[in-house]
């Protein structure tokens, strides 16, 4: 008892000292940029000129904002983000629970070899080059279709890779009882193994909802200056006249475009933890 009492001595404060510096650090690699963001964005012209982390002398964040609506053209950014995204997200679940599901019932070295190439999406990053001449073969360069394909291509290792290890965890024992009662393979999937895949789903939509939101890259290359998407529009504004140099506007056009899949974050947390260690874990 003696030899191990200093041992937990030492223990003790390491307990206490240990979420205190996660914590800071938490605070330090997300807190510190984003109190950058909010403060400089309701700061006038003059005193944004350099970003810093002081307050502003007079707050004027709703005017910034006001300005951002009704000069940024952010409206039809908005429907063009929501033109690409709401189809790329609903096709890639789909698609690609679907193909989850058949690689987690069919044990194979085959089905081995093609999860393994399913998933390695996820480590390999796609070629942009390829990507355009593709699309200009097919005829959808420059298109929101195009950019749909592009997007469903990319996250589909994604999806695989989270609801294949879900799938496994289902007993086989709901799919056999439905095929007794006369159900085919489509029916068994949609009405069996698509309804118990929600907190998955939930996790794998919002981590593609922010890949496609935030992605100002790929739609460069594939739609830039045919179609307007919230990334794309604050880059050309930017760069314009109306925002060159204008922090405040850009980091008030930065709260708006981060406002929706933040407050969704917030409010599906509970269902993202779910998924990840339901379908990453078993």
């Amino acid at each position: 008892m003696s030899s191990s009492s200093p041992t937990a001595r030492l223990r003790r404060p390491l307990r206490t000292v240990q979420p205190i510096v996660a914590i800071l650090l938490v605070v330090g690699l997300l807190g510190v940029p984003f109190w950058m963001v909010v403060v400089t964005a309701g700061k006038s012209l003059r005193q944004s000129l350099t970003p810093d982390l002081t307050l502003p002398t007079h707050w004027q964040l709703w005017q910034n904002i006001v300005t951002v609506l009704d000069q940024g053209r952010m409206l039809p950014a908005l429907l063009g983000s929501l033109l690409v995204m709401v189809p790329s997200v609903v096709g890639v679940l789909l698609l690609g629970s679907m193909a989850s599901w058949i690689l987690a019932r069919r044990r194979s070295r085959a089905m081995a070899a093609v999860y393994a190439l399913a998933i390695s999406g996820i480590v390999l990053p796609p070629a942009v080059v390829t990507i355009v001449l593709l699309l200009r073969q097919i005829g959808l360069a420059g298109t929101p279709l195009g950019m749909i394909g592009v997007y469903m291509g990319m996250y589909m290792s994604t999806v695989i890779f989270f609801v294949t290890g879900f799938v496994r965890t289902i007993p086989v024992e709901l799919e056999e009882a439905a095929r007794v009662d006369g159900a085919g393979p489509v029916k068994v999937f949609f009405r069996i193994i698509l309804p118990l895949l929600g907190p998955t789903l939930a996790t794998a939509t919002i981590l593609i909802c922010l890949y496609i939101w935030n992605d100002v890259f790929y739609a460069l290359f594939v739609v830039g200056g045919r179609l307007d998407t919230l990334p794309l529009n604050l880059y050309q504004v930017a760069s314009s006249g109306l925002y060159l140099q204008n922090w405040n506007l850009i980091f008030a056009y930065i709260i708006l475009m981060s406002l929706p899949l933040l407050i969704t974050f917030m409010v599906m947390q509970r269902r993202i933890i779910s998924g990840i260690t339901s379908g990453a874990v078993k």
